[in-house]
């Protein structure tokens, strides 16, 4: 049976960035970045209105399609509620569509939000197990939406044995990030989406080369949690950065640099945003002025937190 929640309720979510493969984890590894959006979720006597500030303002649709109500609309129905009429107000940071889990974003917010409103008429609210379940179910794998609701790095995987949903189980774990290594996301004024450059990759892949992501991959999870030094040859991927080089000759040029002058970069997600990940202090002047010259904003960041929700409107940080 589904409640009616009352008027008047507000939740407030707040949500990180996220980069998705780290190199070699193809649709499995995943770390939060520290930038966030906001989302303030209230109920109203009926309809919807949808306001957008930073990131996707007067891009995104402000109607039942924006990708942050369809989430809200969701964890509504799995927590077995409906509300007469919303205002959902969206304050973004996260750059839209280049590889930095804007969507994910969208939608564990949205989600989250939920737990701030339904926790006010002593409902209980979704666990990250659901969260993340829910959240990968918009987006096919669990990568960014694991991220997003853990923060930190995480390990991700799907079984396709049906859950109670029929569709794909959705699963991650966190891994612990040492504390040395330092974040350089370089962004691009150039846009992407996963669906435009996943149908450059093949089919099938030889042993070979599975093999080598395979090892890569493992070593990666040492690299982040133990030895930052291996990082350079932990993030090597053959499998997906090749194939997507040609549709982002500059994101592909910006990794060989980083990478000549000794920062571990990988494409982040699907691109063209380009991630260093590293134990070193700043980039060499070489990094930097190739970014500038290429139009890449390049900044240092931390590990991002997880998913925070609250009930009412909390400050933003």
């Amino acid at each position: 049976m589904t409640h009616t929640l009352p008027v008047g309720l507000t939740a407030t979510a707040v949500v990180a960035a996220s980069s998705a493969n780290l190199g070699p984890g193809f649709d499995s590894l995943g770390l939060a970045l520290d930038l966030y959006d906001e989302i303030v979720v209230e109920t109203t006597e009926s309809g919807l209105r949808v306001e957008v500030e930073g990131e996707g303002a007067g891009q995104v649709p402000l109607d039942g399609t924006h990708l942050v109500v369809r989430a809200v609309e969701k964890g509504l129905q799995a927590t077995g509620y409906s509300a007469p009429g919303l205002i959902v107000r969206c304050r973004n940071d996260i750059p839209h569509s280049r590889g930095l889990g804007s969507s994910a974003a969208a939608v564990v917010g949205g989600l989250a939000a939920v737990n701030g409103l339904v926790i006010q008429v002593d409902s209980d609210p979704m666990d990250d197990t659901r969260l993340i379940q829910l959240a990968a179910e918009f987006e096919g794998h669990p990568d960014n939406a694991a991220a997003a609701v853990l923060g930190g790095a995480v390990v991700s995987w799907t079984d396709e044995t049906p859950g109670n949903g029929g569709g794909p189980r959705y699963s991650a774990v966190s891994v612990r990030v040492h504390p040395d290594i330092r974040l350089f996301p370089a962004v691009p004024q150039q846009r992407s989406s996963t669906a435009e450059t996943r149908v450059l990759l093949p089919e099938q892949v030889s042993h070979v080369d599975a093999r080598f992501n395979l090892s890569r991959a493992a070593l990666l999870v040492v690299a982040l949690t133990e030895r930052p030094d291996l990082l350079m040859a932990a993030t090597q991927d053959v499998l997906h950065q090749p194939q997507r080089a040609a549709a982002m000759p500059a994101s592909a040029e910006y990794l060989r640099i980083l990478r000549r002058c000794g920062v571990a970069a990988v494409l982040s997600g699907a691109g063209p945003s380009v991630l260093g990940i590293s134990a070193q202090v700043g980039l060499s002047t070489q990094a930097l002025e190739f970014g500038t010259a290429n139009g890449f904003t390049v900044s240092e960041m931390a590990v991002g937190a997880a998913v925070r929700w609250t009930s009412g409107v909390a400050a933003r940080n």
